[in-house]
């Protein structure tokens, strides 16, 4: 309990009210103060108990996700990022966040922002970044406000990531109606550490000091944290000054100084200064020492004049980081920032006690139980009222036989490769440098992850973004498990074993029952699945209150999967067909139904169905055998089946190698409709040199993986039974061109 006399004035309920808070955890505050807080007080409380800081609504769900496993070296939701040993002395820290409001209301730097902050939260455990991805979702492309977001937001990416220097490797676009007034803007990061060498984000030691490092401290940002735990609305647009200013130059500086301070050995501990600023990193690292800590304000370095207590403790001003010193060995660390041209400056001292002071103009501001503020401590965790929405009955039940098919595949397959959700993402991976540092093995575009090398060793990294909101949307818990089991197939088809996921859950209002109940099964879909294949969960990011006056989002739990290469030399898999007269083979679960498809969407307008069948424990068999048949170079390409069905794999083969092919699908079950175009799960097409063929059927039939030799690679012409039947350089430039069209209509 505080007991400290504070001079600022007292608030009202009111007043906390109008930051977010309810008259409930209002009165936890005067419990936990013993007193009324003061308004810098109620400030801190406001955003470490809002949603984006606290996930009060979420995390009694996300602590029922596999959260452990022999090669995670902390904890989820320990540390700033997840850890998983990789071998060779070396750890992967990889993580996803969110940055969907403030991509809504200014693209450019909500998106920009968002990539700073993810990389920041890697390097400030000691990793270097080596690779970047996203996952973004946008509204129809014929609406003029998508396209002016969808340009804002791939700038701000490109800006900011080509600037600080680490190559997108991967991510995923996706256009739909149901992100018309919320576009999701996820941003993931990947780095290398030696393992013993990582930084924690801690405060301990008593008499140790505290610095400030990085950019000054401005107004921007203030109350970012419950801007983003808030529905979008009419009134959103006045609140510009709630998104952040990203500069991508002094957070190069920022990464290197930082790295460099971590060899000096006189760092006790590190963090971000992310959503709610000095507030949170101070009290979430005095809570997890057990320590107190005593802040000044008035020598944390500001770009503004005139700024208060209330300001400085919760400006989202980028750039920025604290750091806890061992006593006496602060100027080696001062010395490093300012040799990069950084601010490093001591504002305080970890103290005896549980409390977080933080004083201005010579007067105690605020003085707060640290365990109180933080997640896993004081703040408050609520389990929602749930009911299971009433449309799942009627799209579930959707009688398939009242759609009439075109009968024309041609025409069909071109409209397909021409929809913004399968056209090449061209237009917008080129603006990112996908190259930089040198490697990047798979990059964007012909691949079904990215692949990044790590030097000095034989290893690489696949890493994916995934998530389809459709089938989340009609079946909520089994589009939660085809979330992870696809990201996971697509690591496997690149050649590696996946390990570990991280995960950004997009919802809407937890406070709308049936937004909480589809929460809670497609948390809980992840957790299925996650469990079958042997992929714990590292962290993540929780991003609710996805709504506008329109509506929600689909619900969308985006996965971001780590695999990893033993031999990245020779067991990199990647999806076009390789040479004239290879054998092209299906394998994997037999193809049926249509519901939640690309196919229904883009001919027929339909989100609809069930989503696609998924057994977890085939698909756990089916990817080990595949991943064994990489790995043993019995085949040569492979190319998981997802949206558009079978029809859009042998397609995206045949455009990403300029070869055709000449096979029949008659065997794989069901009607030709639903064998071209289900999205079935557990389906990959391979292809296999003539000499491997034998010894690749031989093996499948051994381990039970159903399998149909369907065709041979060659010729300028993909060619699908009766069915299909087009130049393989007019498929691409359908393919290529669609978007580029879209932007400059």
């Amino acid at each position: 309990m505080s007991t400290t006399a504070v001079s600022e004035p007292q608030v009202t309920l009111e007043l906390a009210i109008e930051h977010g808070l309810s008259e409930e955890e209002f009165e936890m505050i005067k419990n936990y103060l013993g007193r009324t807080p003061t308004f810098s007080e109620l400030g801190v409380y406001s955003v470490m108990w809002s949603e984006h800081c606290s996930y009060k609504n979420s995390i009694l769900e996300i602590k029922k996700l596999p959260r452990s496993g022999p090669q995670l070296l902390v904890d989820a939701g320990e540390e700033n990022a997840g850890l998983v040993d990789i071998g060779d002395g070396l750890a992967c820290a990889f993580k996803i966040e969110s940055h969907n409001h403030p991509s809504a209301i200014e693209p450019y730097q909500g998106a920009a922002t968002g990539v700073g902050g993810i990389h920041r939260d890697i390097f400030t455990m000691g990793a270097r970044p080596i690779a970047s991805l996203n996952s973004l979702r946008f509204g129809s492309m014929d609406q003029p406000r998508v396209r002016y977001l969808l340009d804002g937001v791939v700038r701000g990416i490109s800006d900011y990531g080509n600037s600080f220097g680490v190559p997108v490797v991967g991510g995923e676009v996706v256009f739909d109606e149901a992100y018309e007034g919320n576009p999701l803007v996820n941003a993931m990061s990947v780095g290398i550490v030696k393992v013993g060498e990582t930084a924690s984000a801690i405060a301990k030691g008593i008499g140790n000091s505290v610095i400030i490092v990085g950019a000054s401290t401005g107004r921007d940002g203030i109350h970012g944290a419950t801007f983003a735990s808030e529905e979008i609305s009419e009134e959103s647009e006045a609140k510009r000054p709630s998104v952040q200013v990203g500069d991508p130059f002094t957070e190069k500086l920022l990464l290197e100084a930082s790295l460099e301070v971590l060899k000096t050995g006189a760092v006790v501990g590190m963090q971000d200064m992310g959503a709610a600023g000095i507030a949170c990193s101070s009290s979430e690292m005095a809570a997890k020492g057990g320590e107190g800590m005593r802040l000044d304000l008035d020598k944390v370095p500001m770009r503004e004049e005139g700024m208060t207590a209330y300001e400085l403790l919760l400006s989202e001003s980028q750039e920025r980081m604290l750091v806890v010193a061992e006593k006496g060995r602060e100027q080696e660390i001062i010395d490093v920032y300012e040799k990069w041209d950084l601010n490093a400056v001591v504002i305080g001292e970890v103290v005896d006690g549980e409390n977080v002071t933080y004083i201005k103009d010579g007067e105690v501001k605020a003085d707060i139980p640290a365990d109180s503020l933080v997640l896993g401590g004081g703040a408050p965790q609520y389990e929602r009222e749930v009911k299971k929405p009433a449309y799942l009955d009627d799209v579930q039940g959707f009688d398939f036989k009242t759609i009439k098919h075109p009968k024309d595949q041609n025409e069909t397959l071109k409209k397909l490769l021409g929809s913004p959700n399968i056209a090449s993402k061209r237009w917008v991976h080129e603006q990112y440098d996908t190259m930089v540092r040198t490697n990047t093995v798979n990059a964007p575009g012909a691949s079904d992850s990215g692949v990044i090398r790590i030097k000095g060793t034989n290893k690489g990294l696949a890493v994916k973004t995934d998530c389809n909101g459709r089938y989340v949307y009609l079946n909520p818990r089994r589009g939660g498990q085809i979330a992870v089991a696809e990201a996971a197939r697509n690591v496997v088809c690149s050649g590696a074993k996946p390990v570990a996921i991280t995960n950004c859950l997009n919802f809407g209002n937890p406070y709308k029952p049936e937004v909480y109940w589809t929460f809670r099964e497609a948390v809980g879909g992840m957790g299925d699945a996650c469990r079958v294949l042997n992929t714990p969960v590292t962290g993540g990011n929780v991003s609710l209150y996805n709504e506008n006056p329109n509506g929600a989002i689909f619900p969308t739990p985006v996965v971001g999967m780590l695999g990893v290469i033993e031999d990245v030399e020779n067991h990199v898999m990647t999806p076009g067909f390789k040479q004239n007269h290879d054998i092209v083979y299906y394998i994997g679960a037999l193809r049926r139904g249509l519901g939640g498809s690309e196919y229904l969407k883009t001919i027929h307008g339909l989100t609809t169905g069930d989503a696609p069948e998924l057994d977890l424990e085939f698909e756990l068999k089916f990817q080990q055998v595949l991943l064994e048949a990489i790995q043993n170079n019995l085949v040569n390409a492979a190319h998981d089946i997802s949206d558009g069905g079978i029809a859009v794999t042998l397609a995206e083969m045949a455009i990403f190698s300029g070869q055709g092919a000449n096979v029949s699908v008659k065997n794989l079950n069901g009607s030709y409709i639903d064998v071209l175009y289900s999205e079935a799960q557990s389906g990959v097409v391979v292809t296999v040199p003539n000499a491997n063929a034998r010894a690749l059927e031989r093996y499948l039939e051994k381990n039970g993986i159903f399998y149909d030799e369907i065709g041979i690679v060659g010729g300028p012409k993909l060619i699908i039974d009766e069915f299909v039947d087009q130049n393989v350089a007019d498929l691409k430039e359908i393919y290529e061109s669609a978007i580029p069209k879209a932007i400059n209509r």
